[in-house]
């Protein structure tokens, strides 16, 4: 599809309401707060701020709205959530901008991608929706026959981050809807504006009633009623391993489906494609200015090549990440979404030049644009291994460089980190990807890939007893904690 250039507007004249019950309404309260766009400091209008009075409505919809839209059939929904995706389709441009005023993202480079990812996972929900089958297992006794029977949970709960906020809703929305469920989605405040561009998208392809929900507040109030509220018997969320963990205990006994944090490392072993290494180094520190659980938050280059790939990778950065306006077609990175994150950038550089590494390109924030959140595209070499930067999840544009000794070495410092996402390894010898894959716990392995490499049909999420989660989002495999299995016996 083509990109066209938009000029910029100097505001977004809109309040963002919530959608409870088929009707666009305030908070309760009234209450209210003010938007401002981490691109430009512009004010994006009013947003409602709920309560859990408001959460608790919005549960009590959907609770009545689930007998029959589980009723309904999976043709029937598939039609819906059809619906959603040309309703999507043809509010690209307006969906694109307002996800980069709001969360920052390069308008060319990412806003629009993100969009047409967004109207793909819901006609993949779609599909996989009607194929949504059971199984006739064999009866001991003779005569009988079973039905192992797929049906929906119920009202789910739907928490989502700003980082995302288009495709990471849809990876747990889009199945639960498919499924037969009835949702109450709250996103992160720091892009509500754009979440509500999307949450009208929904209303406007005309689901009956309460069966779709977006309430608006704070995480630890709206969020909290949700997920603990004994209304949602489901609850998905993406986002930070703490919230996660507050999640888990507050939902305690419901179906969970958590993608939470990574740490994945991008591995270089002698013998790889290091033009390709770099290449893919750069998207996987940059993209999204770096705020993504698959990002490369530590590069593991063996000793032997690490000088020659330092060189390629900080030739690339310099040449090729433009950060600037995310609406001008150049730029290939924004700002940083928020203040948290940038002074999270902020700590963890300081941290490893501290411990003696080095700074290859960038290292600080960039004067001379509308706010603070821009960071330059920062690559560190000689991080020590226990730094922040290759310990923790930095979520900015940060490409940390930690010299391991082999293979095995690289193995090590992958498992000794709580997280278990994802990892990717480039090496000449397939054997030797094959065996890292075998040796590392994480739920995806890129093999001569970038670690942001994934296809939505996918199944992806973190390894037990890691941090990163518990259950699959993608394609047909997040279906397996947004139903559940019903035996039926006939007697004969």
């Amino acid at each position: 599809m083509s990109t066209p250039q938009l000029e910029r507007p100097a505001v977004i004249p809109q309040v963002t309401r919530m959608f409870v019950d088929g009707d666009w309404r305030a908070a309760d309260s009234g209450a209210e707060t003010r938007a401002s766009s981490p691109a430009s400091g512009e004010d994006l209008g009013a947003v409602a701020e709920g309560d859990r009075e408001d959460a608790q409505r919005a549960i009590d919809a959907a609770e009545r709205a689930f007998d029959g839209w589980a009723r309904a059939t999976a043709f029937e929904r598939a039609a819906a959530l059809h619906r959603i995706a040309d309703v999507c389709a043809r509010r690209r441009d307006e969906l694109a901008l307002a996800l980069t005023l709001d969360q920052g993202k390069p308008l060319h480079a990412e806003s629009y991608d993100e969009v047409d990812e967004l109207i793909a996972m819901w006609r993949g929900a779609a599909e996989d929706g009607v194929r949504l089958e059971g199984s006739i297992p064999p009866s001991a006794s003779p005569g009988k026959r079973v039905l192992l029977m797929r049906r929906p949970l119920g009202p789910v709960a739907v928490v989502t981050p700003w980082n995302w906020p288009y495709t990471m809703p849809a990876e747990i929305v889009a199945p639960a809807l498919a499924a037969g469920n009835t949702v109450v989605w709250t996103p992160a405040s720091s892009t509500a504006v754009c979440s509500g561009v999307l949450a009208s998208c929904v209303a406007e392809a005309d689901l009956p009633s309460g069966v779709f929900n977006f309430v608006l507040g704070p995480g630890s109030v709206v969020g909290d009623e949700l997920v603990s509220n004994p209304g949602t018997v489901a609850v998905g969320f993406i986002g930070s391993t703490a919230t996660g963990r507050r999640i888990a205990e507050r939902a305690a006994g419901k179906s969970l489906l958590l993608e939470m944090g990574g740490n994945g490392p991008l591995v270089v072993l002698e013998g790889a494609d290091l033009e390709a290494a770099a290449d893919a180094a750069v998207s996987a520190c940059f993209l999204c200015a770096g705020q993504s659980c698959t990002a490369g938050e530590r590069l593991l280059v063996q000793e032997s090549v690490r000088d020659q790939f330092v060189s390629l990778l900080g030739s690339r950065v310099s040449a090729g990440v433009r950060l600037g306006d995310p609406l001008d077609e150049a730029t290939t990175m924004g700002p940083l979404n928020n203040e948290g994150v940038a002074e999270k950038m902020d700590e963890h550089v300081s941290d490893a030049l501290e411990r003696g590494a080095r700074v290859v390109s960038g290292g600080e924030r960039e004067a001379g644009h509308p706010t603070e959140l821009y960071w330059q595209a920062t690559v560190l070499d000689g991080v020590p291994p226990e730094a922040h930067a290759a310990t923790e999840e930095t979520f900015g544009p940060i490409a940390p460089i930690v010299s391991v000794s082999s293979l095995d070495h690289a193995i090590e410092l992958t498992n000794a980190s709580p997280y278990g996402l994802l990892a990717a390894v480039f090496t000449g010898d397939v054997m030797d990807g094959l065996r890292f894959a075998d040796g590392v716990r994480t739920g995806l392995v890129n093999i001569n890939e970038t670690t942001n490499y994934w296809e939505n049909h996918l199944p992806f999420g973190g390894r037990a007893g890691t941090d990163s989660g518990t259950g699959r989002i993608g394609g047909r495999h997040a279906f397996d904690r947004l139903t559940e299995l019903q035996t039926i016996v006939i007697g004969g």
